[in-house]
């Protein structure tokens, strides 16, 4: 036991210097009659050098498919399009034609059916003249035509009150009632003069029945209906009356028997004159109300105006855009910072304010969100054509990814490789390109966050290894 433990320990002493010093092994006169013993341990150590070996092999094949060497920590925007197409990854194969690996280089394989079915357009970069934009100021407004303010056509007290802010109403719904004597005087008026009117129908018919009995005269008759035309006159003027004052049409038919009830007499039912939703109210029970004076006001908040003010050097040249057609406006406030709400100026004031020189420009914002309300400032952005000409491609064809952008274009065949681009200033809808692609090349545009998907597919954990 003991010589064959000094023997094992000889062996790996022979095969240590074996390794420092490979050209000196066959000096060794302990190798030889070291070679049967050793065979034991042998194994364990070409083992060893063997798995090294293998993985430095397997290492050296997947660095050869996604970044050899120094394009270990390399993005796929930073290489060549041919290093990219000429890659081979671990499968033995091109990496682009590889299901499983061409999205680490960046490349996307797009069916023609996506293309062809709408999903995905393109675009060309193109010289484009560049937007010079016109900031003002201004304030958001009501739609005038989409509000109306609700107001008591005479003076009194707000008896009820049935709606609050914000509930939806539809026209005619009752919004509050008003007690008011000009109202009762009125009413009073008008009963008084149909009562009359009831009268001298009943004496016009009865002349007009003893007349064929002969029994009255004809003089006797023409009074009769000269009595009953003029109560007539009497009670449609009485109603006009009352309609002024803001007594629906509806309602006239049953004041004769809400007269009867003395709670009623007076009260002046203020409904709602259009569709919508109550957007502001100052009513309260017990309040005096003057006639004219809003209470209420309902309408919709979607869309919105704002009055920008326009100065009047760029007058000129707003005029004469607003005149080939609606100007583009991009509206943002300060309680949305980050936020631009689109919109279109479609109007200009015909008078010019003499104390600040500013003509007034209409801006038509949808508000679907209600995002903007009435009384805030807002910052107009008005985008007008300029003489400069710049390349440029659609919004909608450049993607980020961590800071960087980039667009897809066509390889060849059904293939796409992102490539990164250097981007300048926007204007409606576009971008302006500085670098990274030349005029004339085709681009994705709208459904290019598709392409993005896919490449990106490492970012959610997707890998070779799958």
């Amino acid at each position: 036991m003991q010589i064959d433990d000094v023997r094992s320990r000889v062996n790996r002493l022979a095969i240590l210097i074996a390794c420092l010093f490979v050209g000196a092994c066959g000096k060794h006169p302990a190798a030889p009659s070291a070679e049967k013993p050793a065979s034991k341990e042998a194994p364990k150590e070409a083992a060893g050098h063997e798995a090294e070996g293998h993985g430095g092999h397997e290492a050296e094949e997947k660095g050869e498919g996604h970044a050899e060497g120094e394009h270990g920590e390399t993005s796929d925007l930073d290489r060549p399009v041919e290093e990219l197409f000429s890659a081979t990854c671990e499968h033995k194969k091109k990496t682009f034609e590889c299901d499983e690996c061409r999205y680490e280089m960046g490349i996307v394989r797009v069916a023609a059916a996506i293309v062809d079915g709408g999903l995905l357009r393109t675009a060309e970069a193109t010289p484009r003249a560049v937007d010079a934009p016109i900031v003002l100021t201004g304030e958001v407004r009501f739609d005038e035509r989409r509000v109306t303010h609700v107001a008591p056509r005479t003076d009194g007290v707000l008896r009820a009150v049935h709606v609050q802010i914000g509930d939806r109403v539809k026209a005619g719904q009752a919004l509050f009632e008003v007690d008011s004597i000009a109202l009762g005087d009125a009413l009073g008026e008008y009963l008084e003069a149909r009562a009359s009117r009831d009268l001298a129908s009943r004496t016009l018919d009865r002349q007009k029945a003893l007349l064929r009995e002969g029994v009255s005269s004809e003089r006797e008759v023409l009074e009769s209906q000269n009595r009953f035309e003029s109560a007539d006159i009497r009670v449609r003027a009485a109603s006009e009356r009352l309609l002024r004052l803001g007594l629906d049409p509806a309602d006239l038919g049953s004041l004769g028997s809400a007269s009867r009830l003395g709670s009623a007499r007076g009260r002046l039912v203020v409904r709602a004159p259009i569709e919508g939703r109550v957007i502001d109210m100052h009513a309260v029970a017990g309040e005096a109300a003057k006639a004219g004076e809003s209470v209420m006001v309902v309408g919709e908040t979607d869309p919105v105006w704002v009055f920008a003010d326009l100065y009047e050097d760029h007058l000129g040249a707003v005029q004469a855009r607003l005149g080939a057609g609606p100007v583009s406006a991009m509206v943002s406030v300060k309680a949305h910072p980050g936020d631009e709400f689109p919109g279109t100026l479609d109007l200009l004031g015909a008078v010019m304010d003499e104390k600040t020189r500013t003509v007034k420009a209409r801006v038509t914002v949808a508000n679907p969100d209600g995002k903007l309300r009435p009384g805030m400032f807002a910052q107009v952005r008005l985008v007008l054509p300029g003489d400069e000409q710049v390349l440029a491609i659609p919004r909608a064809a450049v993607m980020q990814d961590e800071g960087r952008s980039f667009v897809f274009v066509p390889h060849h065949g059904d293939y796409w490789v992102r490539r990164p681009v250097r981007t300048g200033r926007e204007w409606d809808g576009w971008v302006e390109v500085k670098g990274g692609i030349q005029a004339g090349q085709r681009v994705a545009a709208n459904g290019a966050f598709l392409l993005k998907s896919d490449v990106l597919r490492s970012k959610m954990g997707a890998g070779c290894a799958d």
